[in-house]
């Protein structure tokens, strides 16, 4: 398919950092789907026209529609690879799933206009969903995690981001979508500030004033970047593009996860690394120091594929 013909994709799915960000999730009242479909479109216009209006803050956002809820939405067609959260658990580690009908991601450098485009959203849903979940996101410092590491180090750069993020011709209809999964991390701030920094590094892989990576012989076996680091059997990196920020109040902060990927297959072998290990033991010591509250899987389909779907 030519570079012409190609669907437009969302532009907050491959978007650079923003200072700020609102997550919205909602569930669909029943039997809404004939009116949900053309309203789902015209959130998505409008968030691409803000994108333009607000180019000099940098707005992007992007619309994805529930595992769970895609086949009542558009039951004639299913992107090839989506399925649902993986939940996994084990020993004291835990990776709920907990699904949502629709998920609505909003980045900008400005807070008002951020405020301003989610009551129009809400608005323009009026009647059709139901909020269950919103959670506001900031920047922390330079890019860094509310634990003091910067955040994202290892994300693709370029024009190397649509290609890890955006589904081509493996699925001809869902070109330009791109498989998304969310957990909400609530951190053991508390416990993670007692311990001293090397043993914060040594539980990362990487030193936190500099962000520099601990060479390969270094990384403990059960440090974080050990875990999510992986590769498939041609030794090529297994790459996610995570669109993450801190989140939070005193009563409850940590990390809104958020990743986006041309397969789920990526995200779903590094949880399953994290939680389980490598099958001798070595599972990540991060999650002793954060526990994730929810755990939800969608697809962002293209923009055209949204308006044509009416």
């Amino acid at each position: 398919m030519d570079i012409e013909s190609m669907p437009r994709e969302q532009l907050g799915i491959c978007a650079e950092g923003n200072l700020h960000s609102i997550y919205l999730m909602y569930n669909a009242r029943d039997h809404v789907e004939p009116l949900l479909r053309p309203c789902l479109a015209s959130v998505a216009q409008y968030i691409f026209e803000q994108t333009d209006q607000h180019a000099d803050s940098a707005f992007n956002g992007f619309v994805a529609v529930g595992a769970n809820y895609w086949d009542s939405l558009y039951p004639d067609s299913r992107p090839q690879l989506l399925r649902p959260f993986p939940s996994i658990q084990y020993n004291d580690l835990v990776a709920p799933a907990i699904e949502f009908d629709l998920f609505f991601h909003i980045r900008c450098d400005r807070y008002d206009v951020l405020h301003l485009v989610a009551n129009e959203i809400h608005q323009m849903l009026e009647g059709l969903v139901e909020l269950v979940d919103e959670e506001r996101g900031f920047r922390y410092m330079d890019s860094r995690d509310l634990t003091g590491f910067v955040d994202g180090t290892e994300n693709p750069k370029g024009r190397q981001r649509q290609q890890v993020a955006l589904v081509e011709e493996e699925d001809e209809e869902f070109q330009g979508g791109s498989y998304v999964h969310v957990q909400k991390y609530e951190h053991k701030l508390n416990h993670w500030h007692r311990l001293p920094q090397k043993e914060q590094e040594d539980i990362i892989a990487r030193t936190k004033q500099d962000d520099i990576e601990y060479a390969a012989e270094d990384k403990p076996l059960t440090s974080h970047i050990k875990r999510v680091n992986l590769k498939d059997e041609n030794g090529k990196p297994k790459e996610i593009l995570r669109q993450s920020m801190p989140f939070g109040s005193l009563r409850q902060q940590g990390l809104m996860f958020i990743s986006v990927c041309r397969t789920p297959a990526h995200f779903e072998d590094m949880l399953t690394s994290m939680i389980k290990g490598d099958g001798h033991g070595h599972t990540d010591k991060l999650m002793e120091y954060t526990q994730a509250l929810t755990g939800s899987s969608f697809f962002a389909p293209s923009l055209d594929f949204l308006l044509e779907k009416v």
